[in-house]
């Protein structure tokens, strides 16, 4: 991405009031802040990072998703 994919919406006195973003950038911020809000609480970050250790050290389970 260059900043040429951003665009800024500004007021009549040039204030910035708003931003566009291409859709896969405004993706990654979601996720981000997903991951933060989960990682936010100690006790369930050391959940997910032992997840993760599992998952890299083969230990994963593959279960089939329910449709509902």
């Amino acid at each position: 991405m260059n900043s040429t994919d951003i665009q800024y919406v500004s007021d009549k006195q040039g204030q910035t009031i708003a931003v566009i973003v291409p859709i896969d950038v405004w993706n990654d911020i979601q996720s981000e802040k997903e991951t933060a809000y989960l990682m936010a609480s100690s006790k369930n970050a050391q959940r997910l990072n032992a997840a993760i250790n599992q998952l890299r050290n083969g230990q994963g389970i593959e279960r089939e998703l329910i449709e509902e």
